[in-house]
């Protein structure tokens, strides 16, 4: 998705939006960014609560005024109230203040993506998707991580190290999800990459973009040629009759965003059971804490930390908080999470407790069932993981691992391992 935006002319607003009045700081806004954010973000969402409440007003970078939703009822109310709380950012009444070099301008500048769409015409968007992913052979996704599971740890079992972001947890769920598009491979390994490449922004990022748009139009070519049991497939015979375009950017968000929210939820989930005792023990098997791990990861430590965003449709009130039409809020997923006001103190932790938000609420959450995919890939990677490298260890300290800069995912920069070296797999 980065850099395929557009951003808002000044002189041409969202029909129905506050004209532009510049932004005001509220006193007592907190930074969200910098190194105690990166590195210990649980303990600055505890002291916005105590400061502020369940909606916090919040610096981001460029000191960017905004509010971040922390309280998990607040969040609820403002994930099921698109009237009140919309989509669309050409609705931002701070546009004329936000240079276009902004660092997070490629998430918040309106995109022709699923991701913007309101109303009916998120509607028909959003239930191609969701009807598309359901289609998907969970039992044959699961055989077909595996396989890609084995291949990727053969490429370096034999040397007794790895990084397990970079080798393993990165591309994993990218070429699960390029198998379910009915990408060949031959652009499968291209697209690898490209989508790399833009997720990480910088130079090059744009043309990279670029190169995956031109994938997928040359899939949907094929596709509409000889159609096969695949997501491109389904979408172009689908009723709701999209176009290209609107296939292109969905296949593309699908992709992006599945892609670096499950891999970083495979890497911080590797990273609990390798330094947390309760999980080592079980470490020689796997199986019987794979799923314990996954699940209170997405409530302790989930990979979508923050969600940009969603902007006041008109003046309201929420948590104590007077916002304004046009107003900047930011999805506090993590934070909510760890609302004391449904997890007290004698809390039991969250073992066969779905209700986080880590797959966000509403029409504008995960589609169905893109998180119980999510799940397999993540899964099966896991368990693969562990059943091949039983031995495996952490090769630094804990404290010494770095995590990613970045205000959306919570995700590790790398994971170094050691095991003693083995052979490829003969499975499959």
């Amino acid at each position: 998705m980065t850099n395929a935006f557009h951003t808002p002319d000044p002189t041409s607003w969202f029909p129905g939006a506050p004209a532009p009045t510049g932004f005001h700081v509220h006193p007592g806004a907190m930074p969200l960014y910098g190194p105690q954010y990166q590195q210990q973000p649980a303990q600055l969402y505890r002291e916005m609560r105590l400061r502020h409440g369940p909606v916090v007003p919040v610096l981001l970078e460029g000191d960017i005024p905004a509010w971040l939703v922390i309280g998990y009822r607040e969040l609820r109310y403002v994930l099921s109230s698109p009237q009140l709380f919309a989509r669309d950012s050409r609705r931002w009444n701070a546009w004329d203040r936000i240079p276009p070099d902004w660092p997070l301008m490629a998430y918040i500048a309106y995109q022709p993506s699923l991701l913007f769409t309101e109303g009916a015409e998120h509607q028909r968007r959003a239930g191609a998707v969701s009807e598309a992913l359901a289609a998907i052979d969970q039992f044959e996704l699961r055989s077909q991580c595996e396989r890609i599971a084995d291949k990727l740890i053969d490429a370096f079992t034999g040397h007794g190290r790895a990084d397990l972001m970079s080798q393993y947890a990165h591309p994993m769920p990218l070429l699960v999800v390029a198998g379910t598009f009915g990408l060949s491979e031959p652009d499968t390994l291209r697209l690898v990459g490209d989508v790399s490449a833009t997720l990480n922004g910088g130079e090059g990022a744009m043309e990279a973009y670029q190169r995956v748009q031109a994938t997928m139009q040359r899939l949907l070519d094929t596709k509409r040629e000889m159609p096969g049991p695949d997501l491109a497939s389904r979408l172009l015979a689908h009723p709701a009759r999209l176009g290209d375009d609107e296939i292109i950017q969905d296949l593309i968000l699908t992709m992006t965003a599945g892609q670096d929210t499950t891999a970083n939820w495979i890497g911080n989930t590797l990273r609990l059971m390798l330094t947390d005792e309760r999980f080592a023990i079980t470490l020689s098997g796997g199986r019987r804490s794979a799923g314990q791990a996954l699940n209170e990861v997405l409530w302790e430590d989930s990979p979508s930390q923050n969600s940009l965003g969603r902007w006041a449709v008109q003046d309201t009130h929420l948590g104590g908080q007077r916002i304004k039409a046009g107003d900047a809020l930011i999805l506090g997923l993590a934070a909510a999470n760890a609302d004391p006001q449904v997890r007290p103190d004698s809390y039991g932790g969250p073992a066969g407790n779905h209700a986080h938000m880590s797959f966000g609420h509403g029409e504008h959450g995960c589609p169905h069932p893109a998180p119980e995919l999510a799940e397999v890939i993540a899964y099966t990677a896991v368990e693969v993981l562990l059943d091949r490298l039983p031995d495996m260890m952490l090769a630094v300290a804990p404290e010494a691992l770095i995590w990613r800069t970045s205000i959306q995912m919570r995700g590790l920069s790398a994971l170094p391992v050691e095991f003693t070296p083995g052979y490829a797999s003969s499975r499959g």
